[in-house]
């Protein structure tokens, strides 16, 4: 897991300045935008890609988006 991935045409990150939102890029980089604020889910520490959703682990569990980071659902430990 790391703090930033690549989804399709877009960079998604954890910001660097507020771990409580996701940001993305369509141009490499250079801008970034606001995907998601909010504290709800807790500090986002970490994302991955595993080809049809985004995983976060955050300081409050594992959460899961199939929307490029706009919603997120607790995933069930088992």
């Amino acid at each position: 897991m790391g703090t930033m991935i690549n989804r399709g045409k877009e960079l998604i990150r954890i910001c660097p300045t507020n771990k409580h939102k996701i940001e993305y890029s369509t141009n490499g980089g250079r801008v970034w935008m606001i995907r998601y604020s909010g504290s709800f889910y807790g500090d986002f520490q970490d994302l991955s890609d595993n080809g049809t959703e985004i995983l976060a682990q955050t300081s409050k569990g594992l959460y899961s988006s199939t929307n490029e980071g706009r919603v997120w659902f607790k995933r069930n430990s088992k």
